[in-house]
């Protein structure tokens, strides 16, 4: 018996790299699923098909496990409100939901086009409002619901050439905080995963020297889609109904529990400060503290496990 046995559990994203390993795992370990997938591309520039999702639910339907599928975009509320009510409909219920679905329009900021951060910032941060405030309310009624949602050291760390991205990610994290705060008296809990994995999203970053070739080799080799589905699948079992409101990472083998922001110093004056005392005193007294420009690669500098 799987860690979701009788479970319902809607996968967006669901016909490609983290979200079908998710769907396929969820299968394995019980859950019927409802898979979604736009079937759209990488930078959502296209309407979609509702291919990649069928076949998905197809392979698990062969394997003998029970799927749906679901073609809708998770930028549109009313469309997420469908699929909520299709997994009701279809499996009698829903009991988590897993939201890695998202698109890449990567740009330097000063060359970014307003159409590049909307889209972005619907399919994530807007995509991610959706799916909980659709769900919401079955969850506080039935007392008993777990959100899985996705973020980006892109936003918890940070990468050149992806303001919109990591704006959506950060947005994610705050948003998952206070659905697990608010939901935490009905055992609704919201947990966030950064992945490292090789996905088509990874793919298409631009490989402009030996070092990111050989990082991107790296990734490639060692840090698989289905090894964050692990986790995923893991946060809406009943086993972990006591995890809510964290942020976790998985590099290959390796996951991480993120910190949040906490103050690391502070500094008074007590007869006030003034723009001088503060150039004078408190930044040179803070800046051993202060955080270095650094990018994801620094952070993580060494192989994955």
């Amino acid at each position: 018996m799987g860690v979701l046995e009788g479970k319902v559990v809607l996968v967006t994203g669901g016909g490609n790299g983290i979200g079908k390993e998710t769907a396929l795992l969820l299968a394995r370990e019980g859950a019927k699923v409802v898979v979604n997938d736009l079937g759209g591309s990488l930078t959502g520039g296209d309407e979609g098909s509702a291919g990649p999702a069928e076949q998905v639910a197809q392979e698990i339907r062969a394997a003998g496990g029970e799927a749906a599928s679901n073609s809708d975009s998770v930028a549109d509320y009313k469309a997420v409100a469908r699929m909520v009510e299709q997994a009701k409909d279809t499996f009698g219920g829903l009991n988590a939901i897993i939201n890695p679905a998202g698109i890449l329009r990567d740009t330097m900021f000063h060359k970014m086009t307003e159409e590049d951060w909307d889209k972005v910032i619907n399919v994530h941060l807007r995509g991610s409002f959706n799916v909980t405030r659709a769900s919401i309310e079955v969850f506080r009624e039935q007392k008993d619901g777990a959100y899985v949602l996705f973020t980006s050291t892109s936003g918890l760390i940070g990468n050149i050439g992806q303001a919109n991205y990591a704006a959506a990610k950060m947005g994610i994290v705050g948003l998952s905080r206070i659905v697990a705060m608010e939901g935490a008296r009905n055992n609704v809990r919201s947990n966030v995963i950064a992945p490292f994995a090789w996905t088509r999203m990874i793919a298409s970053i631009p490989v402009k020297d030996e070092a990111s070739a050989q990082r991107v080799g790296r990734m490639r080799d060692a840090m698989r889609a289905d090894q964050v589905a692990q986790l995923a699948v893991a946060l809406c079992a009943d086993k972990a109904k006591h995890v809510t409101s964290q942020i976790f990472g998985v590099r290959g083998n390796e996951i991480v529990l993120f910190d949040q922001p906490r103050p690391i110093r502070s500094m008074a004056d007590l007869t006030g400060w003034s723009p001088e005392k503060i150039l004078d005193t408190c930044l040179p007294a803070m800046g051993p503290d202060f955080f270095k420009l650094d990018a994801s690669a620094d952070v993580f500098p060494y192989d994955p496990v």
